[in-house]
């Protein structure tokens, strides 16, 4: 039900709409239309033909001329707060040296947890803000943090710190995922199950007596963590009513997804290798899978996601950018949509519910974010396109006219 035209603050006119409301075909389109907030929601939206007649003194009236809106952009898997980079491994790898010779040379996520640990919340804040300021820049009202180069409970918790921070150095909604199973410090190279224990029943109770946390992530594969010490993490988080999700299925299937569906995870993310008997699993779960393009980009690898078999089953499909120093140092969720397109051979309508609808989802905000719906967060972005299509179409070029969150103009 909309709210009374009497109490509208602000009113978009002369705009088309891309609703991306979940169900509906294609983009959801409403031509010719408006929109109408209240209270930093969606008070009223439709054809302009159909507007409610309202007091123009009270409400803010803002002409679009004829741009698109959708609903402000879901980046729902980014681990942007890190220390260092790794542009000389890039090299590295393009001149020849393998892995092994990289590593050896004290590369690879070892150099950026020996980065992030010698680096100061100030610093990690420093060079986080600017990765946040890019996929703010270009439309992202929601984003989720991971954790996870910390690896010692000291770090992990200063890592989620600065995220909570950055939440509030700019208009985006903060999701934090702590991700203290992400790899196995040196330190404890060749004792995994004394590390897992370390993350179960030191870093997850701190995180969350300390509210540090809003899911817990688990890089599940063979070079992460086992079945069985993943579920040891989900055990320990579902202890203390922290979500989970889980990084599996990106270099082999090793069961990842289907053990995180009994635990009702929100999402699968990479899935690269994921078979039917698991996509099945995820859609008996709900769960939603997290397409990661700038990974499978960057890494060159030739291993395509299950798409025909998510749609098949009709599992939602989230694209994010997966920003981080080793795999995917990206931070343009516009690129990903591209790339979700010309990589993974999604419909453009399929990408862009990807960061917006089904990326919402993916973080368990699906009922307030991520649609252009009446009682959602006016999270808004204005496009000065000719249609939806080229938001994938065309990179390069920031289309983003204007930006609000929750009712505010913030762009």
């Amino acid at each position: 039900m909309s709210i009374k035209s009497a109490s509208w603050q602000t009113l978009w006119t002369n705009v088309n709409l891309a609703t991306m409301t979940e169900g509906a075909k294609g983009y959801g389109a409403i031509e010719n239309a408006a929109l109408a907030i209240t209270d930093g929601k969606i008070a009223w939206l439709g054809s302009e033909a159909e507007l409610p007649s309202f007091d123009a003194n009270s409400v803010n009236v803002i002409d679009g001329k004829g741009a698109w809106l959708t609903p402000g952009l879901v980046d729902c898997h980014t681990h942007i707060v890190y220390g260092g980079n790794r542009a000389n491994e890039f090299e590295m790898r393009l001149e020849g040296k393998s892995y092994e010779e990289i590593a050896n040379a004290g590369g690879g996520i070892v150099s950026t947890v020996k980065a992030t640990r010698a680096a100061s919340k100030e610093e990690l804040f420093a060079s986080a803000f600017k990765r946040l300021s890019a996929l703010h820049q270009q439309g992202v009202t929601t984003v989720e943090i991971k954790s996870g180069y910390g690896l010692d409970t000291i770090n992990e918790i200063k890592m989620l710190e600065v995220a909570s921070d950055l939440a509030k150095s700019l208009p985006v909604t903060v999701q934090r995922a702590f991700l203290g199973a992400h790899a196995l410090p040196v330190e404890y190279k060749g004792r995994p199950d004394d590390y897992i224990n370390l993350v179960c029943e030191d870093m997850i109770p701190q995180i969350a007596t300390n509210k540090l946390a809003d899911a817990v992530d688990v890089f599940c594969e063979g070079i992460g963590f086992s079945l069985a010490q993943t579920e040891k993490v989900f055990a320990a988080a579902k202890a203390h009513n922290l979500p989970i999700k889980v990084h599996a299925e990106q270099l082999s299937n090793l069961g990842g997804t289907a053990l995180a569906a009994k635990y009702q995870a929100m999402s699968s993310d990479h899935i690269e290798f994921l078979d039917e008997a698991g996509v099945s699993a995820m859609k008996a779960a709900d769960m939603t899978a997290v397409l990661l393009p700038g990974a499978f980009y960057f890494l060159r690898e030739t291993q395509l996601p299950p798409m025909d078999l998510l749609r098949k089953h009709g599992v939602s499909m989230a694209i994010a950018t997966d920003a981080n120093p080793g795999s995917s140092p990206i931070c343009s969720l516009q690129l990903m949509l591209n790339m979700a397109c010309t990589l993974f051979r999604l419909t453009p309508a399929e990408a862009l519910a990807g960061v917006t609808c089904h990326g919402a989802k993916a973080l368990g905000l699906s009922s307030s974010k991520g649609q252009l719906a009446i009682g959602y967060d006016a999270d808004i972005a204005c496009w000065d396109i000719q249609q939806p299509a080229e938001l994938c179409y065309q990179f390069g070029v920031n289309p983003l006219q204007n930006l609000m969150k929750s009712g505010e103009m913030v762009i």
